[in-house]
């Protein structure tokens, strides 16, 4: 078994889990937003964001809030075992990061309001771990789907550097990279802050403002 030192370290393939290859059930509508679906098809021209920012359900509500967003979901990606488990995660032997996934109106709210919702809503700074939550599954990291994404997540990166040096911060240490699979946690995890309003959230941004997003 791994030790603790080890959650901190993202499993080679060869060490990682070997998964499974049933898809993990979810609900078909969203608990908040009633009637919009959890899974595929989504509504016609929307747009997908997929972000990882410490535990989950803090990170899930603070995109369901947002105008322009029309769903989310919570799952796991960037690792390497198919369909995962919470626990199985939470071992530090898949490589896999919790994750919220956004579909969102572009009409109504730009990729860009998106990143400065991500970036002030954690540190990005803490490596391996967000707050008292320690593991791989706690990492910072934006995953994203085509190019113009991909850009403007570097883009947003560069310009909050400085922001968060000026004020005392280390370098940022988000991983960014072209979107992976994206395998939903389990039903009860879905939504969850909304089913349990007095549940853990562990979610806390620096206070730093992001200069990105603001104005298109």
């Amino acid at each position: 078994m791994f030790g603790s030192h080890k959650k901190l370290t993202i499993p080679s393939p060869a060490e990682a889990l070997p998964g499974r290859t049933t898809r993990m059930k979810v609900p078909r509508e969203h608990f908040v937003h009633r009637g919009a679906p959890l899974e595929p098809p989504f509504p016609e021209g929307s747009q997908q964001a997929l972000f990882g920012l410490g535990c989950f359900w803090g990170a899930e509500r603070k995109f369901w809030q947002a105008p322009g967003v029309l769903t989310t979901a919570v799952g796991y990606a960037a690792g390497h075992t198919p369909n995962p488990t919470y626990d199985e995660v939470c071992s530090g032997r898949t490589g896999h990061n919790e994750v919220v996934l956004v579909v969102f109106d572009p009409a109504q709210v730009t990729y860009e309001a998106l990143l400065k919702v991500f970036w002030e809503s954690h540190d990005p700074t803490q490596g391996m771990r967000q707050g008292n939550d320690r593991g791989t599954q706690y990492r910072s990291g934006v995953y994203t789907y085509g190019d113009d994404q991909h850009a403007a997540a570097l883009a947003s990166l560069r310009a909050f550097q400085p922001k968060l040096q000026a004020a005392g911060y280390g370098p940022i240490t988000t991983e960014v990279l072209p979107a992976p699979a994206f395998y939903y946690a389990e039903e009860y995890h879905q939504q969850y802050l909304a089913k349990n309003p007095g549940g853990y959230c562990g979610l806390g941004g620096t206070g730093v403002t992001c200069p990105v997003g603001v104005a298109q």
